[in-house]
């Protein structure tokens, strides 16, 4: 059965990934290259195991998401070790077919031209869902992008595993109608070396042109709801409770700034890899007597009210809200919490990891920079910025310019499209 007309525009196109639902780093891509592709007319639909795009674009299978139980089933047998039962082949087999008629069902229902499959060719959360993603392209030489984020070699756990046929085989494929996307250069030059894969870099974007609205009173409650008095310091850690964070390091910050009620504030999950990194947080913050407010619960796509009338806010006014930006991570694939940080022009205390260094550092931005760990100088330094207005509009300034150049949708919409043009000249038919 043809899953496409010939000679059509390529206008119909389809993200697929596990999760495409609130504020993770993957499901903030995908907003954003969907809305540069929507404003050059395009129509963009979305399969995943979780989504929170409108329903009638939607089409969701639960075998998709890393938090169904097979699959969790099967990553705890695959990972860690360095062999696999017969039995969990045969389970991720029966798994890839279906999840292969699922993506048939969907590029049929939606008649979609152009698939852009996001880390899910990727980081093997889902092996299943890469394997069936890979057999469909082979299938039907259908176009894609396949969008990296995150390779299986750059996290430990992935290391000891009992599944290098299937990381070789689809993590990433090697297929001609696929066009690569990484977002640093690291990840580009290992992809070429590892896999013999060309690839293009797409750094991670913010919407420069289109400056955030001026804070409103919508806001006026926050920090009494978090327990902040008007005159604390709102410090806030803008990412995900994962080891990779080293939020240590933002705790350690709170501390030796001797504040009257020192807190960090933590806007993202603290369970997508476990309790075990949160618990040892807890204990950690107690020990230095530093409070660790999580404000997960709070925190939404947009504004609105939440079922209990308390209100939800959105990623947006937390950043307002904040007074220091905490981003201390040992390891990140780019720095979506870093572009947010400039859009709302706030100061930020950094540390230098090693994609910062490569792709972010050399253009120039002023920051309050740790190589590792927090000194004296490095609160000396924070204290400056906060202390000194000028000096501070000053340096957020220049760091929105600088983003604007070279992190902007402009950025990506001249190369993303560029890819959609080279696929359908290849692949128009």
């Amino acid at each position: 059965m043809k899953l496409r007309k010939k000679n059509n525009s390529f206008k119909n196109i389809g993200f697929i990934s596990t999760r495409i639902a609130g504020t993770d780093g993957v499901s903030l891509e995908i907003e954003k290259w969907a809305s540069v592709l929507e404003r050059n007319e395009y129509h963009c639909f979305y399969l995943s195991g979780e989504n929170d795009r409108p329903p009638e674009k939607c089409f969701k299978v639960e075998e998709f998401h890393f938090d169904h139980p097979q699959i969790k089933k099967i990553n705890e047998v695959c990972f860690g070790k360095p062999v696999r039962p017969r039995e969990i082949s045969e389970l991720i087999r029966k798994m890839t077919d279906y999840l292969k008629n699922k993506i048939y069902l969907f590029v049929r229902q939606f008649e979609i031209n152009l698939l852009i499959c996001e880390n899910v060719l990727t980081i093997p959360m889902n092996l299943p869902l890469g394997l069936a993603i890979t057999e469909f392209i082979a299938e039907t030489s259908f176009p894609t992008i396949a969008h990296h984020h995150d390779f299986h070699w750059e996290r430990d756990r992935f290391l000891i595993n009992g599944a290098a046929d299937y990381l070789c085989k689809a993590f990433p494929p090697n297929l001609p109608s696929v066009q690569h996307v990484v977002i640093n250069s690291i990840a580009s030059q290992q992809l070429s070396y590892r896999n013999g894969i060309s690839n293009t870099v797409i750094h991670n974007v913010y919407d420069f042109a289109s400056p955030p609205p001026p804070p409103d009173g919508y806001c006026a409650r926050l920090r009494d709801d978090i327990g902040l008095a008007m005159d604390d310091l709102f410090i806030l850690q803008p990412t995900r409770v994962v080891p990779r964070k080293w939020i240590e390091r933002a705790l350690e910050i709170v501390y030796l700034m001797k504040l009257s009620n020192p807190a960090l504030i933590i806007s993202h999950s603290a369970t997508d890899e476990g309790d075990s990194y949160n618990q040892r947080l807890i204990n950690y913050s107690k020990n230095i007597k530093t409070k660790m407010v999580s404000i997960e619960s709070i925190i939404g796509p947009e504004r609105k009210e939440g079922p209990s009338g308390k209100k939800i806010y959105s990623v947006g006014d937390i950043y307002q809200t904040a007074d220091l930006i905490t981003y201390p991570s040992g390891y990140e694939g780019f720095g979506n919490a870093f572009l947010e940080t400039i859009y709302y022009r706030k100061p930020i205390v950094v540390n230098r990891y090693s994609i910062y260094i490569m792709d972010i550092e050399p253009k120039g931005f002023d920051v309050i920079a740790i190589d590792g760990f927090v000194t004296d100088k490095t609160v000396d330094k924070i204290y400056e910025v906060l202390d000194n207005q000028e000096y501070r509009e000053q340096m957020v300034e220049k760091n929105y310019q600088l983003a604007r150049k070279h992190f902007s949708y402009e950025i990506l919409e001249e190369t993303l499209l560029y890819l959609i043009h080279l696929l359908q000249i290849e692949y128009g038919e």
